[in-house]
């Protein structure tokens, strides 16, 4: 299979100076996750879900904070995007998503954005419903937070393993699954985006003497079991990839977490799946 077999089209696109706010607008009418930007006829740059996700960050510059429509497209988009021309090959493209860490490419026909592929129109290759090999043997551990975490704590662990994360419950059982789309499309956006990386805080009690005790507390704004997904949708270790595929489909998710005993075990992601057929 080829690229052309595959790739969605046509294209929905957004440009340098529309607002992010325009952009997610069109991610959520559409039921996409990306846009290629464009200028003119020129493809300059790609505009994800996690770029929007991840401007909530404390400690961001103050511009990314502001409210999505002050902010321009070009401002968060990854300039330069990997592109694939209509014959490339459906294993090469799935060796470029691992290799470069990229979750999608457009298709380039004689400098015309033919179409995009993203990890959903990967799903559809035959190499993919080949896999018989069981959940286990491709499934990868998973990083947790607390429901009480901060949001900027779960982005900062969600940088850091570039992965998604589980939110547990006190005693450590699953309370829900926090995804780039929770953060890129939390109802609350609006609120979240005009106080994230602000210090609210009150006033501790005062002492017996009648002054105010030493410091102030802060108080968080957003936390983990704000934006998180619940139910977690599971799987067994001795799942077939094939079938754990149809369960994510089903259920319109790109992962699954893995437990067995009533124990979470690892993730599995289509990430997991296009390394095997990138192999």
């Amino acid at each position: 299979m080829y690229a052309r077999d595959i790739m969605t089209a046509p294209v929905h696109v957004v440009f340098p100076d529309a607002t992010v706010a325009h952009a997610r607008n069109l991610m959520v009418r559409h039921r996409i996750s990306r846009l290629p930007v464009m200028e003119g006829e020129s493809l300059v740059g790609i505009l994800t879900k996690k770029d929007i996700a991840y401007r909530m960050r404390k400690g961001e510059p103050a511009w990314r904070r502001r409210p999505l429509d002050r902010i321009p497209v070009g401002a968060l988009m990854t300039e330069h995007p990997v592109v694939v021309q209509p014959d490339t090959e459906v294993r090469e493209i799935a060796r470029i998503f691992t290799g470069q860490n990229i979750s999608s490419v457009p298709v380039m026909d004689n400098g015309v954005v033919a179409g995009i592929i993203t990890k959903t129109d990967l799903m559809k290759s035959v190499l993919v419903r080949q896999l018989s090999s069981p959940v286990g043997d491709v499934m990868e551990d998973l990083p947790a937070v607390s429901r009480n975490h901060s949001i900027n704590h779960v982005i900062s662990v969600m940088r850091e393993r570039n992965d998604k994360v589980l939110v547990t419950e006190d005693d450590g059982t699953p309370a829900g699954i926090i995804t780039e789309t929770n953060l890129a499309f939390y109802d609350e956006e609006p609120t979240a985006s005009g106080v994230i990386g602000k210090e609210v805080t009150i006033r501790r009690r005062e002492t017996a003497g009648g002054r105010p005790g030493a410091g102030l507390m802060a108080v968080a704004t957003v936390t983990a079991g704000d934006v998180m997904t619940s139910p977690v949708l599971t799987v067994s270790p001795q799942t077939p990839v094939c079938e754990a595929l149809q369960e994510m489909e089903k259920h319109h998710v790109n992962s699954l977490v893995v437990m067995e005993n009533d124990t979470v075990t690892g993730i599995i992601k289509r990430d997991d799946i296009i390394k095997e057929v990138a192999k």
